[in-house]
């Protein structure tokens, strides 16, 4: 009987000591094997006790008193501040030994600058995600320091930045599109330059047809600013393109309303405009006879690479007019009588376009 009492409290601790292994296992085990990896902030001042709780509602740790016990056990190294890619699929050890690491995940925000928009648009977006003041900003683009370092660095910018005349230095050539900045680096100045790095990029196959073009790069900046601005689809820009050209070359003002708008510093759709800023002499609308011939002095807008490729490569047409109805779509003429005959007939039809 001694015997066999003996054997079963062997077996007994034999099956305690298996369920204790298990369970010690189970719970520094990976919660979810299937789990995809997610960013998990530490702050300053964090320790891997208190985080315990931050761990259990993200499904990283399965037991926080387990957790903290294995802690006690483990004596990890000192958690390090920053971003780390962790996941459920992670056990403890693997879990401890990432929140130990120095290499951590560097946290950026996304900033999105939509195409045809003017600068008073991208200085009121980045100050909405920097909390820059807006005539900081503005300061920066009168910076010559700045705009001399900028002319250095890319060589499709040159000193006609500089132009007293126009409004803000760097209209046209920020590239709207997304730009992950780093929260740290997250400033008007690296913004600015992301913006102009991703310019670079987009123009660098066309460099020998800029660089071929009888307008410099800053007069087509300007011409596919006005293009953006008028219409959409690669098609008609080619179309819009071809009538600017085809204007310049005949001495005639561009008769361009997008110009007229930014020459008074207004947004296109806000209101109609007045006579007298229609006939406004001022260096960017084209609507004024004074300027027969002459494009604006810069770019009314950031354009697409879509608008950049219609003035670098722009049909060959004998228009010389173009309007839009109210559903966008675009009609080209030859005569003045042409386009007159197209506005009233879109006028009687419901098709012009009203404010």
């Amino acid at each position: 009987m001694k015997k066999i009492a003996f054997l079963l409290t062997i077996l007994m601790i034999a099956i305690i000591g298996v369920g204790v292994f298990l369970g010690f296992n189970y719970l520094k085990g990976p919660v979810d094997t299937s789990a995809k990896t997610v960013d998990f902030k530490v702050e300053k001042g964090d320790t891997f006790s208190t985080i315990g709780d931050k761990l259990k509602q993200n499904g990283l740790i399965r037991d926080i008193t387990f957790y903290k016990l294995y802690l006690k056990i483990k004596k990890p190294d000192t958690i390090k501040e920053g971003i780390h890619e962790v996941s459920a699929k992670m056990n403890l050890d693997e879990l401890i030994k990432e929140l130990s690491s120095k290499e951590t995940k560097i946290e950026s925000i996304d900033i999105t600058f939509k195409e045809g928009r003017n600068m008073r648009y991208i200085v009121k977006t980045i100050k909405e995600v920097t909390g820059e003041k807006e005539e900081d900003i503005y300061a920066i683009l009168k910076d010559e320091k700045y705009l001399n370092e900028l002319i250095e660095k890319y060589w499709f910018i040159t000193e006609d930045i500089k132009n007293k005349d126009i409004y803000y230095s760097l209209e046209g050539y920020l590239y709207p599109d997304t730009y992950k900045i780093e929260k740290e680096k997250l400033n008007a100045k690296e913004i600015f330059n992301a913006m102009l790095d991703n310019m670079e990029l987009k123009i660098k196959e066309y460099a020998s047809d800029i660089k071929n073009s009888k307008y410099s790069f800053h007069e087509l900046l300007t011409l596919a600013s006005m293009v953006e601005s008028e219409v959409a689809g690669l098609e008609n820009r080619k179309g819009v393109a071809s009538v600017f050209y085809n204007r310049l070359n005949a001495k005639m003002s561009l008769g361009s309303d997008v110009t007229t708008y930014y020459g008074i510093k207004i947004d296109m759709g806000e209101r109609d405009l007045y006579k007298s800023e229609v006939n406004a002499v001022n260096n960017y609308n084209t609507r004024s006879s004074s300027m027969a011939g002459k494009l604006p002095v810069g770019p009314v807008c950031n354009p697409s690479i879509e608008s950049i490729e219609a003035v670098l490569f722009p049909e060959e047409t004998n228009y010389y007019y173009f309007v839009t109805d109210k559903n966008k779509k675009v009609y080209f003429s030859k005569t003045s009588n042409e386009h007159n005959n197209t506005i009233n007939k879109l006028k009687k039809e419901g098709l012009w376009y009203v404010h």
